[in-house]
């Protein structure tokens, strides 16, 4: 738990910072708006860094998707041999320069984010006002911020504290601090639908837009896309409303990058880059221009090879023929 605290300890300063800027511009200090802004401007720092880590998850999954028939032969060539198969699958990885672990990295990193941001509401909840020089640690951990977690603790949306979650809305220490467990339920309960939406349409918008429809990992795709909404319906019950906040925006991040990428730099072969190529047709028509020629594959390309013309063949009757009067003929010049 080292780590997560010491990350913890970072997410928890740049809350601070924002609700600094958030409160110098007007808002309430004590609101849970204020903090709730607060995590929006934690989403957009992160997902700022990690931009470069997504360009190359980009690059990985163009190359994966066109290695991919590479890879199945390999796999149907050396189906018996797991070793063999692993071998020249690394091979092509590296002659194409493509990691398939990069398209999994924003994630990956994103992950100790979450849980630090989760550490950090569990850290604020369990601000006792008996006991106020106790910290959890990670949670506003320079002595200037701590002055600030009574005031967090205290922070609700509509009767709501941010580490209020559906499963606990009938917590005693929530009753007790004057929070209500009707709107904790029906507030968790908005976040829960909204995030499970945003995980479905930004999938959905990666597999139906951007995808090849002879793309063997479609399939894979279209299954995990119903799969993943269940698995964070179901988790998000015990996911504090802040923790809900901050996976909303990034969803939402999300499909905004997308959706930049996916018209502006699509993957050939695909719904989008077909939509894309119209429009650039209908840019250079407006402009009075000759329109982008089409792309042609290489089979097109490739001229046509020439028609090699068989001998025919003379019957035997007419050879015999032939040569006879040849040799009369040579047999008259001698004489």
């Amino acid at each position: 738990m080292f780590i997560i605290d010491w990350i913890g300890t970072g997410v928890s300063w740049i809350l601070v910072q924002f609700h600094a800027v958030f409160t110098l511009i007007g808002l309430n200090p004590a609101s849970g708006w204020t903090w709730a802004f607060s995590i929006v401007g934690l989403v957009i720092v992160i997902r700022i860094l990690l931009i470069p880590l997504f360009v190359k998850q980009i690059k990985a999954q163009r190359n994966l998707q066109i290695i991919q028939p590479k890879i199945k032969e390999i796999q149907k060539k050396y189906a018996g041999d797991r070793e063999k198969q692993s071998q020249e699958m690394m091979k092509i990885y590296r002659e194409t320069g493509t990691n398939p672990l990069a398209s999994c990295l924003p994630i990956l990193l994103q992950a100790p984010i979450f849980f630090a941001l989760f550490r950090v509401l569990q850290g604020i909840a369990m601000y006792n006002p008996d006991d106020p020089g106790y910290v959890a640690p990670g949670v506003f951990a320079w002595q200037q911020y701590a002055v600030l977690l009574p005031q967090a603790h205290e922070a609700s949306i509509w009767d709501v504290p941010l580490y209020g979650y559906f499963m606990g809305a009938n917590n005693e220490n929530l009753i007790a601090g004057g929070f209500s467990p009707l709107h904790t339920q029906i507030l968790t309960m908005v976040l829960i639908i909204f995030m499970t939406a945003t995980t479905f349409l930004t999938q959905r918008q990666l597999i139906v837009k951007n995808s090849a429809p002879d793309n063997p990992m479609v399939r894979q795709q279209k299954i995990l896309l119903y799969v993943f909404p269940v698995i964070f319906a179901v988790g998000g019950i015990n996911f504090p409303m802040g923790v809900l906040i901050y996976w909303l925006t990034t969803n939402l991040w999300t499909m905004g990058q997308q959706f930049y990428v996916i018209r502006n730099n699509p993957q050939p072969g695909t719904p989008a880059y077909d939509a894309w190529e119209q429009r650039k047709a209908a840019k250079a028509a407006r402009k009075g221009g000759p329109s982008p020629a089409p792309q042609v594959t290489a089979q097109e390309e490739a001229p046509a090879a020439p028609v090699r013309m068989q001998p025919k063949k003379v019957p035997r009757s007419k050879r015999g023929k032939g040569s006879s009067g040849g040799g009369a003929a040579t047999k008259g010049s001698s004489t």
